[in-house]
């Protein structure tokens, strides 16, 4: 994997003449979620506030709204971690997706829906799986559930639903077999795609739930013995 500094210097451009500590927060949620800061990490605020060019109110601010969404813990008279999630977390970011996930679902209009970017998504974890690349394909079954979010239309719901499924993400970081997590998803996605194209918002609610329990299931037993393995 690149420096994580190095690649923060190349998103220094991303802020342009507007640099604002959202922006920054935007900049470090990604890669957050991409795994450049593992869960664990402590963020230096001389390191990133050079590889980004911002002051250190800037980047300050910006950690205070990260910690606000749960993705960084300030500890006293040490400094910002990435979060390490509890199993308690986990458990309720899946119920959180349930309740809106569900409720997107059932609440759209009559068909045809526009599903254009859910079926990218979709493509795009065939594309990573054929590669071999799993942990593309936990990032693009994230994909296909934002967009599954976005087909509600609510730039709130999408701002909520950000800030979950960056959070998800710090639990799939601590899985050592990213291919068992993710794999059986790639077909159940697809389900729910074609039960959308077909215009059964019913079935399409009930795979989504039945595949929301699985998930938790899974990643919660994952997630017990890789916690319970690093506490021994």
């Amino acid at each position: 994997m690149a420096d994580p500094l190095t690649q923060l210097a190349d998103d220094r451009a991303l802020l342009g003449r507007t640099s604002t500590a959202e922006r920054v927060a935007d900049i470090l949620r990604t890669r957050i979620a991409e795994g450049s800061f593992p869960p664990g990490t402590r963020l230096s605020e001389d390191s990133i506030g050079g590889a980004l060019g911002v002051s250190r109110n800037t980047l300050r601010e910006a950690f205070r709204l990260l910690t606000h969404e749960r993705l960084l813990v300030h500890e006293l008279n040490r400094g910002v971690f990435v979060r390490v999630l509890t199993v308690e977390d986990v458990e309720d970011i899946y119920r959180t997706r349930a309740l809106v996930e569900c409720a997107v679902v059932r609440g759209l209009g009559e068909p045809p829906f526009g599903l254009e970017a859910l079926a990218g998504a979709v493509e795009e974890g065939r594309r990573a799986a054929r590669e071999g690349d799993w942990k593309a394909v936990g990032t693009a079954n994230i994909h296909f559930h934002r967009e599954l979010v976005a087909l509600a239309g609510s730039e709130r719901t999408d701002e909520l639903m950000r800030s979950v499924f960056a959070e998800l993400r710090l639990a799939f970081h601590v899985v050592d077999d990213p291919r068992r997590l993710h794999e059986p998803y790639m077909a159940r996605n697809l389900q729910i795609l074609q039960a959308l194209e077909a215009g059964d918002r019913e079935a399409a609610e009930r795979l989504l739930a039945v595949y929301l329990a699985d998930s938790l299931e899974r990643v919660v037993e994952v997630y017990r013995r890789r916690v319970g393995d690093e506490g021994r």
